[in-house]
């Protein structure tokens, strides 16, 4: 799912959306008024942080500061925001926060925010955290029960992107002699029918994409198939029957099963293999601090964020250049205060009025371009993969966690298998200094 299966985001998490409103009035007497709400794609992006206790949704730094906060509709004012949250580090461990890391979560941040913005109208519903964690249990409820799957499954040219790309990366990888391991969280019956509808049309060389993978694996409940050791079960394809399966696991269709044991079956080093998937906590972090294999992250919004980057790349030019002349400024009014205060009476208050001014201006300009950057990014919240000038905690993720990241598998195409992907040099600041002067 969003990996080698795309998925439009927008009709999908729309679908998933209106089903879990439905039964949250089924399940929890929500009431029926909530059904005249509206699926607000822009609301949320990846990345956001649900604060259980004061119903905000905050974007944070990848320091853990509170950048930018909504409650419910509204953006929090900055100077009530700073009092809420004291510009301390948020524990994003805590069970007083729920982080939005993958597009599944997106119909989850919008109608939290929505039914938080109906709550301060005055509807009757529960506290935030129980508005909250029944949303996420209703969510997974959706996922689960039939509903949805049936749903997907007989409209799957309307919710799913046909990408021919993936299937010729896959041939290639399998022409090339690569190892190829499918594993999924869907159940074998979801899966196959995805999988047909995705893969096979676009296949040259097999029938079908189990032919393609060496290892299938569904219902592997990651994260804990990085970390726990569980039984391999075989599945029969023709009927999706399983049993119990006795020895190495080098080929085939299977259930459950953890990643170790795929490891050593194949007698590989963990650095030999690249697992690429599209949660960022459940496929990427979770395995890298359980195991040494290689990350790749899936992350759709990424064409959006290049383009949006692309698009604003002359009002960045112009916001850098003038934050250059500010440093310049700032440097010289520091040795005139630091001189003023070394010798009193040495420097005239003219002359620092006029600094003043310069900076004053400086500022307001600054301002400005940047309302006019924000407006390239969603309209709410800005970049993904920034919060103000900081990188965001969802970048400070990528960056930490993945090897390499992409917007799409089929990105992969234009480099061949044998291709090292080494990281960029990154200069300390003492560095670039140096560098830039040379």
């Amino acid at each position: 799912d969003y990996t080698l299966v795309r998925y439009n985001t927008d009709l999908f998490e729309s679908l998933v959306y209106q089903l879990t409103l439905e039964k949250l009035i089924e399940n929890f007497n929500y009431p029926e008024s909530i059904l005249n709400l509206s699926f607000e794609a822009d609301r949320v992006i990846i990345g956001l942080v649900i604060d259980k206790n004061y119903g905000n949704l905050l974007q944070i730094s990848r320091f853990g500061k509170v950048k930018q906060a909504f409650f419910g509709q509204d953006i929090l004012d900055f100077k009530f925001q700073r009092k809420r949250y004291k510009n301390k580090v948020v524990d994003i461990q805590s069970n007083d926060y729920r982080v939005l890391d993958t597009l599944f979560s997106i119909s989850h941040g919008i109608l939290f925010t929505q039914l938080v913005e109906l709550k301060k109208q005055g509807v009757v519903l529960p506290d935030y955290r129980t508005i909250d964690e029944q949303i996420s249990e209703t969510i997974d409820e959706v996922h689960v029960e039939g509903k949805l799957k049936k749903t997907i499954s007989e409209n799957f040219d309307k919710y799913i992107i046909s990408d021919p790309g993936i299937a010729n990366l896959l041939e290639r990888y399998k022409q090339y002699g690569k190892k190829l391991f499918l594993i999924t969280n869907s159940d074998y019956d979801y899966t196959s029918k995805a999988m047909s509808y995705a893969i096979d049309p676009h296949l040259k060389h097999h029938d079908s994409w189990l032919d393609v993978f060496d290892v299938s694996v569904t219902y592997a409940q990651k994260p804990s198939f990085f970390n726990h050791r569980s039984k391999f079960f075989a599945v029969d394809k023709d009927n999706g029957w399983m049993r119990n399966h006795q020895g190495p696991v080098t080929s085939g269709l299977y259930q459950g099963g953890c990643a170790i044991r795929l490891q050593e079956d194949f007698n590989l080093l963990g650095e030999e293999i690249l697992y690429i998937g599209d949660h960022i906590y459940g496929d990427v972090v979770s395995l890298k601090r359980a195991c040494n294999w290689r990350t790749a992250l899936v992350f759709s919004d990424l064409n959006q964020e290049v383009e949006s980057i692309n698009s604003s790349v002359s009002i960045q030019k112009k916001i850098n250049n003038l934050m250059s002349e500010k440093e310049n400024l700032e440097y010289s009014y520091n040795k005139m205060d630091l001189q003023e205060f070394e010798n009193p009476g040495s420097v005239s208050k003219s002359d620092i009025d006029d600094y003043f001014n310069k900076l004053d201006n400086l500022n307001g300009d600054i301002s400005n371009l940047l309302e006019q950057y924000k407006k390239h990014f969603n309209p709410y919240w800005g970049s993904v993969m920034r919060s103000g000038g900081e990188e965001s905690r969802f970048a400070e993720q990528v960056e930490k966690y993945a090897c390499i990241y992409m917007a799409k598998v089929s990105d992969l195409y234009d480099y061949s298998p044998k291709t090292y992907f080494r990281p960029g040099r990154r200069l300390l600041p003492h560095e670039q200094k140096i560098l830039h002067e040379v």
